[in-house]
């Protein structure tokens, strides 16, 4: 058996999320079906970093694969790409090491959400449109309020798999790009819906609705008041999983912009 490191984007605009399920279309699923027709039948397992949620999309997942294969990597990219839809895209393969591990192996992620403070045709799939006005000033200090080891259970779904509610937040980045505004939250791990909870809370305090007292209130005890500000999945995107050696984050832009120097992403 051969490991390989595959770096992936899609749009999950169509997919009930990342992880297989049964009578459900995911892209593990279809990166699966993908893979079977490809080696034939044999034997082989698909990892991925972590789970994206349904309608959440991905820069550059990255995921292992286990196979008994002689094909090279670049010839295995050309046959996935055939076989997948338009909407999913295997950006690069590369032989890895027997014994790494797509989400063990991972020191950290982070994702990029986009919030559009205008309506849009042609992004609507891609940002949170908010008509009220935001006060990006207050939203940006708020956001300070997040990093380092917290207990994210009050903005969490509830998860039987997760052993833990404490993540380590290690940066979070802001910026008005036009019409948007660009969140980057880089974090260890992150939990069910943290991201898009976290996002929905500085959006209350950038209404108005809420303080930064509140979130720190958030922070140090159990509510389930995020649940009711859960920002929408369509403006969500992984952006990085790094591991040991990668190179640091490169300058935040839009996701339509990224998209465009993909190598700066992935590669070391």
């Amino acid at each position: 058996m051969s490991r390989f490191k595959l770096y992936i984007e899609y749009d999950g605009t169509r997919y009930s999320g990342w992880q297989k399920q049964q009578n459900s279309k995911t892209i593990q699923g279809t990166i699966i079906k993908a893979a079977e027709e490809i080696f034939g039948g044999s034997k082989l397992d698909i990892q991925g970093s972590g789970r994206t949620d349904s309608g959440v999309h991905a820069l550059c997942q990255v995921a292992h694969l286990e196979v008994k294969t002689m094909l090279a990597p670049e010839i295995m990219k050309f046959k996935f790409n055939d076989k997948l839809p338009h909407d999913i895209n295997i950006l690069e393969i590369e032989k890895a090491g027997l014994n790494f591990h797509a989400r063990h192996d991972a020191v950290s992620r982070s994702y990029i959400y986009q919030i559009s403070r205008r309506r849009t045709a042609f992004g609507k799939n891609y940002v949170w449109w908010i008509k009220d006005k935001l006060n990006f000033s207050k939203m940006q200090d708020a956001a300070k309020e997040f990093t380092g080891m917290h207990d994210f259970s009050s903005f969490a779904e509830e998860d039987k798999e997760e052993k833990s509610t404490k993540v380590l937040i290690e940066n979070i980045q802001m910026k008005e790009e036009g019409d948007l505004i660009l969140i980057r939250i880089t974090g260890s791990h992150f939990l069910w819906k943290m991201v898009r909870r976290m996002t929905g809370i500085l959006v209350e305090i950038g209404r108005g609705n809420m303080s930064v007292k509140d979130l720190k209130s958030l922070l140090s005890s159990k509510s389930h008041l995020p649940a009711k500000y859960t920002a929408p999945p369509s403006g969500l995107f992984l952006e990085q999983v790094i591991y040991k050696g990668d190179n640091n984050l490169k300058e935040l832009v839009s996701t339509f912009s990224v998209s465009k120097f993909k190598n700066s992403i992935y590669r070391k």
